[in-house]
């Protein structure tokens, strides 16, 4: 047996260790609860419980959490020791059936966007089975990690992954009743799968801590272009440097041990820009895998004395960090429905699932794109490393001759049945040979799956995965509203529903140049929604038709969805606000006082040439440059200071779509211009701040 497979899930209490474990009867119980969604049997509760503390405990465990995903970044936990009394006064280690399944802790602090006030603390905790529960290693012992889901004491929802669980119940409702009526009797549940692809950068941890600014904002506010950045592009898929797949290596025994099945590593684009990608998983694990490898991966950093920026644009002038995710659909039984097959049934299934997201897009665009709206992404989204801020549907030349014949179609038959699931099963070796794959379309079709590229590598993928089950759930909805009222052969009416389908969605479907301004123009002229910021996204989460879709899906009310749009404004707006603070104190206090050292060592020149007689013109000349950008920064700071002392009064609405969103895009810009200027200027000894070359070089 390899390294990897003796380590692989050792800290998971995973299927192989359920069967040792449980009864037969609970594990198969658990099971069901896992693939079937069944309720949840207490008593067999009890059982779980006892046999996962148990497990936790000979492995080390003290403590427990419910490990949840608030509306803020990152996950949440609090820790709980297994110690409690008995009946005799006793001190024991235990974990009931009702601590385990649920948890109370105080929620006053998580946001909450006015669902709830801030004295109403009471907020639950709840278990989520289908995420496999795994042990936290500390210093000194581990705490068992119990995936969770987090709401309020009235019910209402604070996390993110109860939305797509609940988006996932809706996909599989229609999903079957259109597998039932196609007459596909194996298929008993639908099932989704996510492959996330994860980039970030690496910075020594001694050049970090000479910059407060991305210590602080996770990104750099001044800098000036480094004589080499990725001019070559031989960073990417380059040789990997021995420190760093030092660093790999470690990195991939703890995602091994955790049951991450990490498959890729490689060099990116930029200067200490990396990625990883693990296999494909269920949908809802593989978002919890990624909350893990965004953790875990800042900490493996820190051991080998580097820091991982997750910021989706830390460095100008070289490509920014997004996180790509490959969305498939299928069933219980293995088969992917967006994989060309021998099958003409399953054919039919993958061309009614292309239509349906395009149908979902057409209509819904806008809300996939509010999905990866926050202002780290807006440093990104737009740039030639990153999708545009327009959402168009990729398909490829061979699959969109396929979808416009099917438009054309006057009537279906059995012949033309066989040429058009004949064409689908080519499909592998027409991409693979033939067609090329658009990395300027922030959603593509890339053989088997949809490839959704506009996510900032920092986020977390459930909303985004949320909103694209919403999307194929409501295009399914209306399939199977007509289809379910057809009384011929489900395989050809599918056909035709889809031919009248198709003529309403195809605005969506662009295969060109995404990044071009003729494109811009398109698809003002289709009708699409081109949002560039994210104050602008925002605005779209409660449209009328969006909050219906949330309700009619059953996914989130009109107050949730309120709540979420009002916590996205703040984060906007204090992520903003902390920049523009920041940059002021830099530039006040670090940058201001070096100009004065580089004048006055000029200065001092100065005087010396003047009592030897030598031309002191070109002296004066670099005194009055530099005073000037003095002048400059320091008006700058100042009128930045006050406009932002002016808009702390003013209602957030008021903040995004007037006074901060121009304030950040006009100040902070001509502020940082002229600090980069200076820095070009300054004497090495005297800048307060690593430069950009020696963030690109010293890895």
């Amino acid at each position: 047996m390899s390294k990897t497979m003796e380590t692989f899930g050792e800290l998971v209490f995973n299927k192989e260790v359920m069967k040792t474990r449980l009864s037969k009867n609970a594990y198969t119980q658990l099971m069901d609860i896992i693939t079937k969604e069944s309720p949840l049997d207490k008593e067999i509760a009890g059982e779980i419980a006892h046999s996962i503390k148990e497990w936790a405990i000979e492995n080390g465990a003290t403590h427990y959490t419910h490990w949840f995903q608030p509306l803020r970044e990152g996950t949440a936990e609090k820790h709980y020791a297994f110690i409690n009394y008995n009946e005799d006064g006793e001190i024991i280690e235990r974990l009931s059936a009702e601590q385990f399944i649920q948890s109370e802790p105080d929620a006053s602090s998580f946001p909450s966007g006015g669902i709830r006030s801030t004295f109403e603390a009471r907020g639950y905790t709840a278990w989520d089975p289908t995420s496999p529960v795994f042990l936290m290693e500390n210093k000194k012992s581990k705490t068992l990690v119990i995936p969770s889901v987090f709401l309020s004491w009235t019910g209402e929802v604070l996390d993110q992954k109860t939305a797509l669980l609940r988006s996932k119940k809706a996909l599989n409702n229609v999903g079957m009743k259109i597998q039932k009526l196609l007459g596909n009797r194996n298929a008993k549940k639908i099932q989704v799968w996510l492959g996330i692809e994860q980039e970030y950068f690496l910075i020594p941890k001694s050049i970090y801590n000479t910059r407060p600014d991305i210590k602080i904002c996770g990104k750099t506010l001044f800098g000036a272009p480094a004589a080499k950045g990725q001019q070559f592009k031989d960073h990417y898929f380059g040789a990997i440097k021995e420190s760093i797949m030092n660093f790999m290596e470690d990195f991939d025994h703890e995602l091994y041990r955790k049951g991450i099945p990490a498959k890729a590593r490689h060099n990116e684009a930029s200067p200490n820009q990396f990625e990883i990608t693990p296999l494909h998983e269920e949908e809802n694990l593989a978002i919890d895998h990624n909350l893990q490898i965004m953790n875990i991966l800042k900490e493996v950093a820190d051991r080998h004395d580097l820091v991982a920026l997750l910021h989706e644009k830390p460095f100008n002038g070289v490509n920014g960090s997004g996180k790509h995710i490959n969305w498939s659909i299928g069933d219980n039984t293995g088969a992917n429905y967006l994989e060309p097959s021998a099958s003409p049934l399953r054919n039919v299934t993958l061309l009614m699932t292309v239509v349906s997201l395009m149908l979902g897009l057409k209509k819904y665009g806008a809300l996939l794109r509010s999905s990866v709206a926050d202002a780290s992404n807006d440093d990104r989204l737009g740039s030639s490393e990153a999708p545009p801020y327009i959402i168009s549907l990729y398909l490829g030349e061979y699959l969109s001759s396929l979808l416009q014949e099917i438009e054309t179609l006057n009537k279906v038959t059995e012949k033309k049945m066989a040429e058009i699931s004949l064409g689908i099963r080519q499909l592998p070796s027409i991409i693979k040979d033939v067609s090329d794959r658009n990395r300027t379309s922030p959603l593509a079709f890339t053989g088997n799956k949809f490839e959704f590229r506009a996510l900032g590598a920092s986020q977390n993928c459930s909303e985004a995965a949320t909103i694209l089950n919403m999307l194929v759930t409501y295009g399914y909805e209306l399939i199977y509203e007509k289809l379910s009222k057809m009384k011929g052969d489900p395989r050809t009416d599918s056909l035709l529903i889809l031919k009248d389908f198709l003529k309403e969605s195809k605005d969506v479907h662009f295969d060109g140049n995404c990044y071009s301004e003729d494109w811009h123009i398109e698809a003002k002229k289709r009708g699409l929604p081109i949002i560039k910021d994210t104050p602008s996204a925002l605005t779209h989460i409660t449209l009328p038709a969006n909050v219906e879709l949330f309700a009619t899906q059953n996914i989130l009310s009109e107050r949730e969805l309120q709540a979420r749009q009002y916590i996205k404004y703040r984060k906007y707006i204090k992520t903003r606000q902390i920049e523009l603070k920041t940059a002021c104190d830099i530039a006040q206090t670090q940058i201001l006082p070096s100009i004065l050292k580089q004048i006055s060592l000029i200065g001092s020149s100065l005087s010396f040439c003047s009592t030897t007689k030598i031309n002191t013109l070109s002296f004066m000349e670099d005194i009055q440059l530099l005073a000037d950008i003095y002048t400059k920064i320091k008006s700058i700071v100042f009128s930045i200071r006050t406009k932002m002392d002016e808009i702390e009064s003013l209602e957030d609405q008021a903040i995004i779509s007037n006074s901060y969103y121009n304030l950040n895009l006009t100040e902070l810009a001509q502020l940082r211009a002229n600090v980069d200027l200076a820095e070009t200027l300054i004497a090495k000894e005297y800048w307060p701040l690593a430069s950009y070359q020696e963030l690109f070089t010293t890895l």
